[in-house]
């Protein structure tokens, strides 16, 4: 047997109070039904000839629950939103406060200012949310409640949240806010509080553990696909035309992996996960002039985290924590132009980098979509009681995954996988550059 995962989701306390949602527990009569904290999802799917079969880790199914530990009538929830911009922010905090505003009865929702920074005294009051308020912004990019990076002190965002009578928290953010939001939500266990944290997986880069889709990646790779036709069109409109494209992806290269496949138009896409090697007969240069010389013109997608270990190391760590990347971009823009010039051949280079453009668009149909699941289950689960959470998309299946188990590592591409693999068939670019 394989080792169990521990998916054991935290409570504050019991249950006592009746769901004010129009369900029931009745199966074939037309209603929606309550979940019931019983039914799991299994976390291992596909076993592998030979592997260790794991029939010990379930997750629980997210959902509306037919009892509840928070009393509507008396709760005050609130809203934040952290991190860089993504596609969906404005229809995440759109969905919740319907659902929490509507749906639950909730007295008073807050929208938190400026990220983290808004759970401070010496922060701008948070916005009290009303139907007016929230009536079309999920047609807009960004957040109407801005966000910013950087933790805050533990302890004083524990105590904004006590002395403002907040019962309710969810945290709207990625990797860096939802390692913070477990920080609060262990101050609160500490201090034997009755406030419930909850996070909505929110990040361009997908790459959340537990997620198969965090919302805003369809969006930014549609927004993507656009510029990458826009490169090919450069390419083909000059002699010897290269279009390089820098894309979002520190850790992991899914926005380029996604955008490149959508695209059809990329011939090199350069990742993260493999590892990049320059010079040689199968480096990625002689690849590209091999490319230069047959087709005369090329498009390139790296993304921001690609080919690190051939850059200066920059120090430090940005305000979310993550280590501080070299530019890939500009190092590989330079290096393309020098190359060619030591072979005698004259390109027409043109490097774009178009990361703050596609993370601030609205979100599209799709993105919309998950926003209204990740944002309802959200409110479902606090009001249940249900605390240091994340709610995750397994096989297209809402769960509650804690938030120490989500943030334990990040999601990869698996060079071996069925996107890698259209990666290779739609550029024609060889497996490795070894």
């Amino acid at each position: 047997m394989a080792p169990a995962v521990d998916t054991a989701i935290q409570n504050l306390g019991p249950c006592l109070h009746d769901s004010p949602l129009a369900l029931n527990t009745i199966r074939g009569d037309r209603i929606g039904n309550f979940i019931s904290d019983r039914i799991r999802v299994r976390h291992q799917v596909e076993i592998q000839p030979g592997a260790p079969v794991d029939g010990e880790t379930f997750f629980e199914k997210a959902g509306p629950r037919q009892k509840i530990f928070f009393d509507p009538r008396k709760t005050r929830a609130a809203i934040v939103t952290c991190g860089g911009l993504c596609p969906g922010l404005n229809n995440v905090i759109r969905s919740a406060f319907l659902e929490l505003h509507h749906n639950y009865g909730v007295r008073e929702i807050l929208g938190i200012r400026h990220g983290y920074q808004g759970l401070t005294f010496q922060a701008e009051p948070p916005l009290v949310l009303t139907t007016e308020m929230v009536d079309h912004i999920h047609r807009d990019g960004g957040t109407i409640l801005s966000s910013s990076r950087g933790q805050q002190p533990v302890a004083e965002m524990v105590d904004f949240l006590v002395n403002r009578g907040i019962d309710i928290l969810l945290c709207v953010g990625g990797d860096g806010t939802q390692r913070g939001s477990h920080e609060v939500a262990e101050e609160i266990a500490r201090r034997k509080l009755p406030i419930s944290v909850v996070g909505v997986p929110k990040t361009i880069d997908n790459d959340i553990q537990f997620v198969r889709q965090t919302f805003g990646y369809f969006s930014a790779i549609e927004s993507a696909r656009a510029i990458l036709d826009g490169a090919h069109c450069e390419s083909k409109g000059a002699p010897n035309g290269i279009g390089l494209v820098k894309l979002m992806g520190r850790d992991s290269g899914f926005i380029a992996a996604g955008a490149a496949v959508a695209s059809q138009e990329v011939n090199f896409v350069l990742v993260p996960e493999v590892p990049l090697r320059l010079d040689g007969p199968k480096g990625f240069l002689a690849a590209l002039h091999r490319r230069m010389s047959e087709r005369h013109h090329a498009v390139i997608v790296a993304a921001e985290g690609a080919g690190q270990d051939l850059l200066e190391q920059v120090a430090g760590t940005d305000k979310s924590g993550n280590r501080k990347k070299a530019d890939i971009g500009i190092f590989l823009r330079d290096r393309i132009a020098a190359y060619f010039k030591e072979k005698g051949s004259d390109v027409n280079l043109k490097y774009i980098d178009p990361s703050y453009v596609i993370r601030s668009v609205p979100a599209n149909s799709q993105d919309a979509r998950l926003c209204d699941g990740y944002a309802r289950n959200a409110v479902h689960a606090a009001m249940a009681g249900k605390t240091d959470l994340i709610i995750g998309d397994w096989y297209s299946v809402y769960v509650h995954v804690p938030i120490a188990l989500a943030t334990a590592g990040r999601k990869k591409i698996d060079p071996e996988s069925d996107l890698w693999h259209a990666v290779i068939s739609a550029t024609g670019q060889p497996q490795t550059w070894d």
